[in-house]
């Protein structure tokens, strides 16, 4: 009986294992009607992830996918959270990926995103709905409204901002102190939130949010990505229920974007849910102020470090402010269209920042390019980095030089070679709002102060960009 029992025993073991190693091997090696690209699909259902996640203290295009490049090529195959991705560094295929929006391929995002930005978030959405949102929000960003209103907005959040830190005489953490400028502003435009009247500090619930935003998906009590989602649990909260308030007051006048999109869905037959509204203004307050802030430290850490850039940009400053009859007045919008070298300045720090280190898209059928198959249902991640900072397109692409963009067209989309701001139909809509606020501040900035470093400004990329140590910056007022 015994040894029944033992040969059963090793019997169940023995199946267990088989079944073990065929699972393994079905998922190194899945089907395919066609040649998939080269590469790894790392370790069964975990895949790469840990090595995408791992940090890269540099500018420079992250170990994970450099050394993919080095060995696949430009196109290589990965798993990341679970899904088969197919990386591309190739810009005929990226651009491909971009056009191709809507019949080959789709806006995707592993599920960890969709956990974190909500089912109904914008990202996800495809087709009329999508187009829908975009023109809605288009009323708030677009250069219209930016002409008649943002940028005065802008410019007094600038200089009043600066005046501030300038009086502080150990300095200023300027990523945090940006981001504050800016998510004021947003908010304040978008759902007339202000700080000094509110019960809820919104901007610390996205400050934690952001913080595990691009981290390894483990929801446990003190992991970034449980602060993550609690940040986003207490924002939406705070979203519902000034909703539900307005909702509730029917002879409230429209003074934000909260009320046009509470105006869209007391229509008798509205588009939208109170889901996708309440998903539309948690990505509209985290992507208004998060990225331009990044983009803008890295970019003051640049010009500190590139004295030839930074007399040339104020140059152009100066000669603005010169030209007026009352140097303090306000920014005009033929002053900001009249930047032409801090618009290069603009384009080479976005390219540099790489704040995206990744865009996302779903194969809706099987694809063939370059005689790749990208199989249908798999992810496709267009790597912006790679393309950026491919020296074989961008000379010295490590260097910060503006004037590599001198006689270019300008960019009103996303390109072969430059992405930065996305491609296709889901080109941001908010990159006019981005530049005018980049462009503000530059002018605020060097007409009126010099700075010097006084710790940190060291980066790391988790893939995503951030400053761990901060970098702090004493402001010097000019005569």
């Amino acid at each position: 009986m015994e040894s029944l029992v033992c040969v059963a025993v090793w019997a169940v073991t023995l199946a267990a294992a088989m079944a073990s190693i065929l699972w393994a091997y079905r998922w190194s090696h899945p089907k395919a009607n066609g040649q998939l690209p080269p590469g790894s699909l790392g370790l069964p259902l975990l895949g790469e992830t840990l090595q995408f996640f791992a940090p890269n203290p540099t500018c420079d295009v992250s170990p994970f996918v450099k050394e993919r490049l080095d060995r696949y090529g430009n196109i290589f195959k990965t798993s990341i959270v679970g899904r088969s991705v197919v990386v591309s560094a190739d810009p005929e295929l990226n651009y491909y990926v971009f056009q191709q929006e809507g019949k080959l391929f789709e806006s995707w995002y592993p599920d960890t995103f969709t956990e974190i930005f909500g089912r109904d978030n914008v990202g996800s959405l495809h087709g009329f709905m999508y187009k829908y949102l975009k023109t809605l929000v288009l009323r708030l960003y677009g250069q219209e409204n930016l002409r008649a209103v943002l940028l005065a907005d802008t410019h007094r959040a600038c200089r009043a901002s600066l005046g501030a830190w300038a009086s502080r005489p150990c300095g200023v953490e300027l990523k945090d102190a940006i981001s504050t400028m800016i998510f004021d502003l947003t908010a304040k435009k978008l759902i007339s939130y202000e700080p000094s009247r509110s019960s809820e500090d919104l901007r610390k619930n996205f400050v934690a949010f952001i913080r595990g935003l691009i981290s390894f998906p483990v929801d446990i009590p003190g992991t970034a990505y449980h602060e993550c989602m609690q940040g986003r649990k207490k924002a939406m909260k705070v979203l519902r229920t000034m909703m539900r308030e307005r909702m509730a007051d029917p002879g409230r006048q429209s003074e934000d974007f909260f009320d046009v999109l509470i105006e869209e869905l007391r229509r008798e037959k509205p588009v939208m849910t109170e889901a996708v509204a309440l998903d539309l203004m948690f990505v509209l307050l985290f992507a208004s102020f998060e990225t331009t802030a990044l983009a803008l430290t890295l970019g003051v850490k640049l010009l500190a470090e590139n004295p030839r850039v930074l007399r040339a940009l104020t140059e152009e400053h100066e000669a603005i402010v010169s030209n007026r009859k009352d140097r303090d007045a306000g920014l005009t919008w033929a002053e900001y269209k009249s930047m032409t070298f801090t618009s290069q300045v603009t384009l080479e720090i976005v390219r540099l920042a790489n704040i995206v280190p990744g865009i996302f898209r779903k194969a809706l059928q099987d694809i063939e390019f370059k005689g790749y198959t990208i199989p249908a249902g798999w992810g496709v991640m267009v790597c912006p980095p790679a393309v950026h900072l491919n020296p074989e397109i961008y000379e010295d692409p490590l260097a910060f030089n503006p004037w590599r963009w001198q006689d270019k067209v300008e960019i009103t989309g996303g390109t072969k070679h430059f992405m930065a701001f996305g491609g296709g139909l889901r080109f941001c809509v908010g990159t006019d709002l981005s530049k005018v606020l980049m462009a503000t501040f530059i002018h605020c900035l060097v007409t009126k102060y010099s700075w010097r470093t006084i710790k940190g400004g060291n980066i790391v990329r988790t893939p995503g960009l951030s400053f761990p140590d901060g970098f702090h910056v004493q402001l010097l007022p000019k005569n």
